[in-house]
């Protein structure tokens, strides 16, 4: 089982790790603080280095249950000791959008009951879909973007915390979505929290503080169903 660093060492950009597998452009480590695609999070990239030669990552997923490395030149890779090193200003774009959709998810929650129903999370952009909207006006827009921008400019605290499913289920302020998903074997829950704002359950990367995310701009809102929107969004610094 690979020990998944980058749950709790989100800024951690190297570490040292053991090839315990290798199959042609696949991958396996001991260790690794690369993240998997999920969760509509794109997968980080970075490189590997052994014996002073670099071997590209280029894609990083889970497969039966294990988390794969795909790897240029792989073949020239040896079991044993290597120095992983992750491209930072992706992994620090993911993170910075991630977190941005959970502010704006809090948002929309607030002021319209709206849940997330989907979302994909890019370096350079992200895109969220809600449901319980019919109509956004021109005004409610402004105001949607104003709040957002007031949390990210208050420098609220990112964080993570573990509750049981139970506890996840049963707490009022949480919204469930997420928790749904999860398959009956989960009984853990990773929840990400901001402040005093919003709890999710999520496992994905984020930043620690709401000032890192950058200033929302909406590039465009279409319909997506009859009462379901997509926000596609940006975090500009």
């Amino acid at each position: 089982m690979t020990k998944e660093r980058f749950l709790e060492e989100t800024y951690l950009r190297e570490c040292e790790a053991e090839v315990i597998q290798i199959d042609g452009e696949k991958v396996y480590l001991d260790q690794t603080l690369l993240y998997p695609t999920g969760g509509g999070q794109e997968h980080d990239q970075g490189k590997f280095i052994q014996d002073d030669q670099n071997y590209e990552v280029i894609k990083v997923k889970r497969e039966k249950g294990k988390i794969v490395h795909y790897v240029k030149n792989a073949d020239n890779l040896k079991l044993g000791k290597i120095k992983v090193q992750i491209d930072w200003d992706r992994r620090y774009g993911l993170m910075r959008h991630h977190s941005l959709l959970h502010v704006l998810g809090a948002v929309m929650y607030k002021k319209f009951g709206a849940l997330c129903t989907g979302n994909q999370i890019y370096p350079d952009k992200a895109r969220i879909d809600f449901n319980e909207i019919n109509n956004l006006d021109e005004e409610q827009v402004k105001e949607v973007i104003q709040e957002v921008n007031q949390i990210i400019s208050e420098d609220k605290s990112i964080f993570i915390k573990s509750m049981s499913r139970q506890e996840a289920e049963q707490s009022s302020g949480m919204i469930k979505t997420a928790i749904n998903l999860l398959p009956p074997s989960v009984q853990r829950v990773r929840i990400v929290c901001i402040d005093s704002i919003d709890e999710q359950a999520c496992g994905g990367t984020h930043v620690q503080r709401t000032s890192e995310i950058g200033t929302l701009c909406i590039d465009r809102i279409k319909s997506k169903g009859k009462n379901n929107k997509r926000f596609e969004v940006r975090a500009v610094l």
